[in-house]
């Protein structure tokens, strides 16, 4: 689950992370009050709240040194649809302004934490780079990222804080300041169950403060339960409709930019059905993995999903019957079918328990299924009859 960088400056402050004063707007009526009354102060930033970075340079953050000009910025960046190259060409549309007091600043910096699955523990990552994508950092000059992983059992110590800031080139009262940022940062990270906390540009300012500027929190949807304060925080109108609508019924659906819809059970068996479709000439509509338990309300909730995307030419079934039984799989595949309004070509691909007995169902329900004998078969044959 993603926040909003203001509603991730309210956790950082929990764990004494220092973040520039400020507050969240939801109409422009508030926000000479909020930048006069609440920040105080000479000079003010406005900026859009919206699930995606970049937005300054696509318009959505502005300096103020105005009362004036901070009522002047948020009309413009309040409804505004801002477009970024997180966003995609048709943007996303602005109805949340954070007013935030300046700052001084001297250097901007990076930090990052995530988990790194290949050595099983969380990674901090820092950067002299601020303000830049570090995934453009990693791409153009790797060495200015610093890596420092963190043992589980002990959590980050100082001395790994300090190793960290000595490698920004961070002395005296800022490699202090420092050294109690990143820690609260981890302390945040950790006990908010986050998969990324990210603060770029982390600003050091020429009074020597460290603060963030900036900061973006991810969450792992499996820990949610845990943390109803921060579930509280999830802004529907910043995510898909279809993704909504599939985490209603337990199914785990990413919507793409391709035409073949897919229904799969299994995270590892959808992403190798995405890659066969590629492989084959096709693009992929959709992520959707049914779960092992697959069955006729799933199936039919998942037709009802994918079908909802226009742009949907036909749709990949590929089940394997491990937990369920493939012939209980196709019944539900039928049943559903039978239900609704169905006016693309169907390709069906199961294998395991039952998928015999399966064959022979999909055969004798009278509907227009094409069945796949192999995972290479379906791909092909679910792009073929795009090209019919």
């Amino acid at each position: 689950m993603k926040i909003h960088e203001y509603q991730a400056k309210e956790i950082l402050r929990q764990y004494n992370v220092a973040v520039p004063k400020g507050k969240v707007a939801f109409s422009t009526d508030e926000v000479v009050d909020i930048a006069k009354n609440e920040i105080g102060g000479d000079v003010w930033v406005v900026k859009a709240q919206i699930h995606a970075g970049g937005r300054g340079k696509g318009g959505g953050v502005k300096v103020a040194k105005s009362l004036q000009e901070v009522q002047d910025y948020s009309n413009q960046i309040m409804g505004m649809t801002l477009v970024t190259h997180q966003t995609g060409p048709e943007g996303k549309v602005v109805k949340r302004l954070l007013i935030e007091q300046g700052v001084n600043i001297d250097r901007e910096l990076y930090v990052g934490i995530t988990l790194d699955r290949a050595i099983s523990k969380n990674v901090i990552m820092v950067s002299t780079e601020g303000g830049m994508e570090i995934e453009k950092v990693a791409a153009e000059t790797p060495e200015k990222i610093i890596k420092e992983a963190v043992d589980p059992e002990v959590g980050l110590q100082a001395y790994q804080a300090r190793k960290l800031g000595f490698a920004l080139g961070l002395g005296g009262a800022q490699l202090k300041n420092a050294v109690k940022f990143l820690m609260g940062l981890y302390k945040a990270y950790e006990k908010s169950d986050c998969s990324l906390a990210e603060i770029n540009p982390l600003v050091i300012t020429k009074e020597g403060d460290v603060i963030a500027l900036d900061a973006k929190m991810n969450f792992d949807d499996n820990a949610l339960f845990r943390h109803p304060d921060i579930l509280e925080f999830r802004d529907l109108d910043e995510e898909d409709p279809l993704e909504i609508e599939a985490s209603k019924y337990s199914l785990n659906y990413i919507k793409l930019d391709g035409n073949v819809g897919c229904m799969v059970n299994g995270a590892g068996l959808a992403m190798a059905t995405m890659d066969i479709i590629k492989l084959a000439g096709g693009e992929p509509a959709n992520f959707l993995d049914v779960g092992g338990g697959a069955n006729k309300t799933t199936v039919a909730n998942g037709f009802k999903i994918i079908l909802s995307d226009p742009n949907v030419k036909a749709i990949l079934i590929n089940i394997f019957g491990g937990i369920v039984r493939c012939d209980r799989v196709a019944q539900g595949v039928i049943d559903a079918a039978k239900e609704m309004d169905i006016n693309v070509p169907i390709v069906v691909r199961l294998e395991g328990t039952n998928a015999k007995e399966a064959g022979v169902l999909l055969g004798n329900s009278g509907l227009n299924f094409e069945v796949a004998g192999s995972l290479k078969d379906a791909a092909e044959k679910v792009t073929s009859v795009l090209n019919k």
